[in-house]
């Protein structure tokens, strides 16, 4: 009976660690470029009391066993690399990268990070930086005296000069892409690590190679489903009653035990 008690309370646990992991997809259900995340889980070591195909007569196998769970536990929260809704904002500095890729963020500590925001802004020097203040590598800079700028779909940036006719080419925005996408480790801010288990990045021109193309006046939206995530909620709050349940009829059942009077 004291096995119950713990098998519940895993489960409570896991379900615990659900919720957290749903109530972070719906807190960024309007952050750019985010990617929602899904919690996986495993059923934890049995006990075997019984072992199945052991014999039972000089003729007969037992045909099932008899194996008890303990529980379950979390072993993965998997970010979901789906392409999110894309959003039109007619501002020249946002991108959106229609396809699989990630532009690539210089941090302060002088570590390329990766990141599907495309929100971004332009510093005092003119260069393009994230929205917090974060250099976009390659580093592009926009001469002051520009009109306007133009992003072509494989990253090439051009700018258009008073007393030109023609736009002038000031650089090329190149993405990377992992082969384990999901193996990334997330530091906030939009941004993303590699790992070992996500691999080396991949750098190339936007179009080629697998890499998307890039959109300029538009920007990726979060991929969370506001509806599926509901649906994920109601279910492991049922879960998680269901287990507290489970913990209150194993108490029940040692109490009446301890009733039992000779």
């Amino acid at each position: 009976m004291i096995r119950s008690l713990w098998t519940a309370a895993s489960g409570m646990k896991s379900q615990s660690l659900n919720i957290d992991v749903i109530s972070n997809n719906l807190a960024n259900v309007n952050t750019t470029g985010f990617k929602s995340s899904r919690a996986d889980f495993q059923d934890l070591l049995y006990e075997t009391l019984r072992q199945a195909g052991t014999s039972s007569s000089e003729n007969s196998d037992v045909p099932t066993g008899i194996q008890v769970g303990h529980g379950s536990r979390p072993v993965a929260s998997h970010k979901i690399f789906t392409q999110g809704d894309f959003q039109q904002t007619k501002n020249e500095l946002d991108i959106a990268i229609e396809g699989e890729g990630f532009f690539q963020i210089l941090q302060p500590n002088g570590e390329t990070a990766y990141s599907r925001d495309g929100a971004f802004k332009m510093d005092r020097d003119g260069r393009i930086v994230t929205s917090d203040g974060f250099v976009m590598e390659p580093e592009i800079t926009i001469p002051s005296d520009s009109i306007s700028l133009s992003i072509g779909l494989d990253g090439t940036v051009s700018v258009l000069q008073p007393g030109s006719s023609a736009p002038t080419e000031i650089g090329t925005i190149t993405v990377a892409r992992f082969v384990n996408p999901a193996g990334l480790h997330s530091i906030g801010r939009n941004l993303y690590l590699p790992t070992n288990a996500s691999g080396d990045a991949i750098v190339g021109t936007a179009g080629e190679d697998g890499l998307g193309t890039l959109a300029q006046g538009f920007l990726e939206m979060s991929n969370v489903s506001v509806v599926d995530e509901m649906v994920k909620m109601i279910t492991a709050q049922r879960a998680y009653e269901i287990n507290s349940k489970t913990i209150q009829a194993a108490d029940d059942m040692l109490q009446q035990a301890n009733n039992v009077k000779r």
